[in-house]
């Protein structure tokens, strides 16, 4: 049976073509729920929009105090740090246009939409964690075999309290606000901006050592944070590379798959594919249904089908349900013609 579903509002990507459309829209029971999807869509980019914005304005603030303090004392240190923390708060440009890209209605040439730019940013920000590892690494390297004085030890220390407060803050609201509304890429920059907070305290350690007269605090303890920097990398990476390569929470499609076999008409669940398109989900699925079933009936499944995962699976906004007639022996499986298609 070819795709019942194909045609259904619940795919989300035409919009409204009037009055009538509206007025079909209303009357049809199970359509409302795409646009609520829809919307929420848009205002998961609202608040990831909203998240970078405060971001940036924090980590700007904190940055200008630390540049103020370095005019004043010529801390090495602290220089790096605010370097850091300023590349932190210019990620949130890349990953802005990507959240406004991602709002976009989609095209003949690009169907999906444009959510993808968010995991182009998330590549961004994973290169910058790097960056920002190699250049702690150098720098306390550096530092190691030309240990300098530091002066006006107490105001570093407090600039450098003031940049670990400011990341920290911005590092939790990120990740809390990308793991709400599924953004890889902002949890990647939330890990980012806790890898400058490392940084400072790094800073404040290296002033308290240097207070003490041990000028070699600074870069051992700057090579301890370059070495937690690295797993933080680490993690941050394999984020952005799982969302990359389409991989998605083995739970989600346990439930999605439990939710599909309650629906009532459904003899069994045949391919079930999930996919994230920046910060939403979509899905593919294959029903087996009544191969005596009419084509109208066949319809009524697939939509209630796709109506329980929309409801069942978080930030899913849209499924494309597909019906197969239960096997009967001797038949010859409909499918075979296609056999050739499947990659090898």
């Amino acid at each position: 049976m070819s795709d019942p579903h194909r045609h259904h509002p619940h795919d989300g990507h035409r919009p409204p073509a009037g009055r009538w459309h509206r007025l079909t829209h209303r009357l049809t029971p199970h359509s409302h729920e795409s646009a609520a999807k829809v919307d929420s869509a848009l205002e998961s980019s609202a608040r990831g929009l909203r998240a970078l914005w405060v971001s940036l304005a924090v980590l700007g603030a904190a940055a200008l105090v630390q540049a103020a303090v370095v005019a004043a004392s010529g801390s090495v240190a602290l220089l790096g740090d605010t370097v850091h923390n300023t590349a932190d708060a210019l990620t949130a440009v890349p990953l802005g246009i990507a959240f406004v890209l991602g709002r976009r209605a989609a095209t003949r040439r690009f169907t999906y939409g444009y959510g993808r730019a968010e995991d182009l940013a998330g590549v961004v920000i994973v290169l910058t964690i790097a960056a920002s590892a190699v250049l702690a690494g150098w720098t306390a390297v550096d530092r190691l075999l030309d240990p300098r004085p530091v002066s006006h030890v107490p105001a570093v220390a407090a600039a450098a309290l003031a940049g670990f407060a400011g990341n920290e803050w911005v590092a939790r609201y990120r990740i809390r606000v990308g793991r709400e509304i599924g953004s890889a890429a902002l949890v990647a920059d939330g890990l980012h901006a806790r890898t400058d907070g490392y940084t400072s305290l790094a800073v404040l350690l290296g002033a308290g050592g240097a207070a003490l007269g041990w000028r070699l605090a600074d870069p051992l303890v700057g090579l301890a944070i370059t070495a937690a920097i690295a797993l933080v990398l680490r993690d941050a990476a394999r984020e952005v590379f799982r969302r990359l390569m389409d991989a998605v929470d083995p739970a989600l499609v346990d439930r999605a798959e439990q939710v599909l076999r309650e629906v009532p008409g459904v003899r069994g669940v045949g391919e079930l594919r999930l996919r994230w398109v920046g910060h939403r989900l979509r899905a593919e699925v294959a029903l087996v249904v009544d191969g005596e079933a009419t084509v109208r009936r066949a319809h009524g499944i697939a939509v209630e089908a796709e109506h329980a995962l929309l409801h069942a699976v978080p930030r899913l906004t849209a499924a494309l349900v597909h019906a197969d007639p239960a096997p009967v022996p001797g038949e010859a499986d409909p499918h075979l013609a296609l056999a050739h298609h499947a990659p090898g």
